[in-house]
């Protein structure tokens, strides 16, 4: 997640479908899969699967790099002919150029680095603006990637314009995941039966049923939060052992699926704690959280966030 400099509401109707082409684009060139997004007004989620990464001909090597570049200037056109010949030719310079290249592909930093890149350098250019538009370095959270973990970080991306008012079903919201799999976009659809795979879904219909009962509670009993307003399930949420059911807390924000640093089962999150510490020089190995506030299953994370946990 990522959001914009001092969370200035800058993004309109063509902005957003200029940042979820983006995300397509660049998720293309990086050899990355992405599951669900949503586009925000100031901010953006993308929920990425990373394959392991294979060795790439020329041929695909140059067919990512045209990606980006998909009506070429003169310059670019003459630069792609370069590229390919000296490719063609090998020796170093064909060697650095397939070097460059695979480095930016299979790596979640260097895909989010790459669209806040370009989309800053179209934005500025198109709204007459300099300087920075993003807010520091973007949060990233790693997600279990089956099974409950996935699907409930996927649902609770596609539920921001939910959250946010803008609409009671995110379907009706052009700019997310669950959207474009509803209308049948290609992509969109596989990303949603990716996170519905162990849940038996191998056809969008299976899988869009599933999300929809994560998203609006398998139990008519539930109540949504139409019944139960924000300020009433905060209250709730800030008592002690506070507990709302699933469907009424995804629409709340919730902290640990931006800030909760790890994100699964609590066997998948251990075996993470050992690199987590060295890589933020910790003396003392991070606890094991189980999440809170409502009955999350086997989730758990690594940071407590036992403050504001819910906002």
């Amino acid at each position: 997640m990522t959001r914009t400099v001092n969370g200035e509401m800058l993004f309109k109707d063509r902005e957003k479908e200029m940042l979820r082409k983006m995300l397509w684009q660049v998720a293309d060139f990086c050899g990355a899969e992405v599951l669900t997004y949503c586009v925000m007004t100031n901010h953006f989620h993308v929920l990425l699967h990373i394959p392991e990464q294979v060795t790439l001909s020329d041929t695909e090597l140059m067919r990512r790099y045209k990606v980006l570049y998909p009506k070429p200037t003169k310059f670019q056109s003459a630069s792609t002919k370069v590229m390919e010949s000296q490719l063609e030719a090998g020796g170093e310079e064909g060697d650095e150029i397939r070097r460059k290249l695979r480095a930016r592909m299979g790596d979640v930093s260097e895909y989010m680095k790459t669209v806040k890149q370009r989309f800053s350098v179209w934005y500025n250019r198109s709204h007459q603006r300099y300087g920075t538009l993003w807010a520091d370095r973007f949060k990233s959270v790693l997600v279990e990637g089956q099974g409950n973990p996935l699907q409930t970080m996927a649902a609770y991306i596609d539920l921001n314009p939910v959250r946010a008012g803008i609409v009671d079903d995110p379907k009706d919201y052009r700019f997310c995941g669950y959207a474009e799999a509803v209308a049948g976009v290609v992509e969109a659809k596989r990303g949603l039966i990716h996170v519905w795979s162990d849940h038996g879904a191998r056809r969008i219909d299976s899988a869009l049923r599933a999300h929809r009962s994560l998203i609006f509670g398998q139990r008519a009993s539930e109540p949504s939060l139409s019944e139960m307003t924000r300020k009433r399930a905060l209250k709730v949420l800030d008592q002690e052992d506070g507990h709302l059911p699933k469907a009424a807390i995804l629409r709340c924000r919730v902290r640990y699926f931006t800030d909760g640093a790890i994100l699964g089962s609590a066997e998948f999150v251990r075996g993470f704690t050992g690199a987590w510490q060295m890589e933020r020089g910790r003396k003392h190995p991070p606890k094991v959280n189980a999440m809170r506030g409502t009955d999350w299953g086997d989730l758990a994370v690594i940071q407590g966030l036992r403050r504001q946990l819910f906002g």
